[in-house]
């Protein structure tokens, strides 16, 4: 078996160490060897995941759900599948690059990645321009498929899951007003409180308060003040774990009592890790949880991944896994590795089994339902499944 990463470069000294730690559990691994050119050429595919940088659990996670679905369909068109993959830093000039770099360098038949939205736009804009398929497993922004040939996503798109937020806000929660926090650091974070914000109006709920902040902010001191004193009746946290954690906790060393209500990038273990007992009771949409997992092909992929790993899969390693699969899928209906016969196919996406349920593909989006979570005694507990 062969690992197929791409070359460091300097900057990437950490990246290295941490490939060369990790390679036993959470790498890619390419099987089979590649042969002269012909028919039994591997399939070229890039992978673009943030390994480093404050999004690197998302990639760990990711990464878990690729190494399985390649472990359980290692080819396609009776060719073995080989994986490049690539760290974008968390970072989205690095996403670009790396977009840019697997396409003319690496020769890549097409890319999965990013994981978040704003990683995603940016590496969606080249591969786009070059004509290549990007499937991204779980970047939610609207904007990440608009308008684009060769762009697809296989989770659901954040009008949805603000439409969700703001009806179990209100007829859930019993929430009449609520404070919306908004990452401007964050395409994803932007969207969805907007998305949020007109749902619950359109309910009957009031916004008293848009609260602002930028990824990397620790003190929220001055937000929750202005939030003290409005009183509303939910926090809207729409963030990464670790903002979110943190505005948990400094929100009830001050006092604040009312209900928290996130988005899908929550679902991290390191939320309920830095959040501790402030966390508590928080709700969150997502896209995934194993106890809600009913289908065949889900409950095989929940008893291989703790077979695998010993833990519990995530939405981010579920939806890698079918990004993975759809992709596969596409390419042997295609019968080519051809670009636009792959993205012709991927259109056609319709009732695919996947490890999150029945995906199809409608205008390059997947329709697919949200679920929503509850954190129970420092874990994920699930609640209930809201269709389209």
């Amino acid at each position: 078996m062969r690992l197929n990463k791409i070359p460091a470069r300097p900057f990437k000294t950490a990246l290295c160490l941490a490939l060369m730690a990790t390679a036993a559990c959470c790498l890619v691994l390419t099987q089979g060897r590649a042969s002269a050119a012909g028919a039994d050429d591997p399939v070229k595919l890039g992978v673009i995941f943030p390994l480093s940088g404050p999004e690197a659990p998302y990639g760990d996670r990711g990464l878990k759900g690729l190494k399985l679905a390649q472990k359980h369909r290692p080819q396609v068109l009776g060719r073995p599948v080989d994986l490049t993959l690539a760290d974008n830093l968390s970072d989205k000039r690095t996403s670009a690059r790396e977009a840019s770099r697997l396409i003319r360098e690496d020769k890549v038949c097409a890319i999965i990645g990013c994981l978040t939205s704003g990683n995603t736009l940016a590496a969606a804009s080249v591969a786009e321009k070059a004509g290549v398929p990007l499937i991204t497993p779980w970047a939610t922004n609207a904007m990440v498929t608009s308008r684009r040939k060769y762009v697809f996503r296989i989770c659901f798109v954040d009008p949805f899951q603000g439409r969700v937020a703001a009806k179990f806000a209100r007829e859930d929660l019993g929430a009449k007003t609520a404070a919306v926090f908004t990452d401007l650091g964050q395409e994803y974070c932007v969207g969805i409180a907007r998305c949020f914000r007109q749902a619950f109006t359109q309910l009957g709920g009031k916004v008293v308060l848009k609260v602002f902040y930028n990824s990397g902010d620790e003190d929220f001191a001055p937000q929750l003040a202005a939030v003290k004193k409005a009183n509303p009746d939910l926090l809207y946290l729409p963030g990464h774990f670790r903002e979110d954690a943190l505005i948990a906790r400094q929100a009830r060393a001050m006092g604040l009592t009312q209900p928290i209500l996130s988005g899908d990038a929550a679902q991290s273990d390191e939320l309920i890790i830095l959040g501790g007992p402030a966390v508590e009771g928080l709700c969150l949409t997502a896209h995934f949880h194993h106890q809600a997992a009913n289908t065949p092909n889900g409950k095989r992929f929940v008893a291989a991944f703790r077979r695998t790993f010993r833990e519990d899969p995530g939405s981010v390693s579920a939806l890698t896994y079918d990004a993975y699969n759809a992709l596969l899928d596409a390419i042997a209906r295609a019968g080519s590795t051809q670009p636009q016969a792959i993205a012709m196919a991927l259109e056609q996406t319709k009732d695919f089994p996947g490890a999150t349920g029945m995906i199809t593909l409608l205008r390059h989006d997947a329709i697919k339902p949200v679920v929503i979570l509850q954190v129970k005694g420092g874990k994920f507990h699930y609640l209930t499944t809201v269709w389209p």
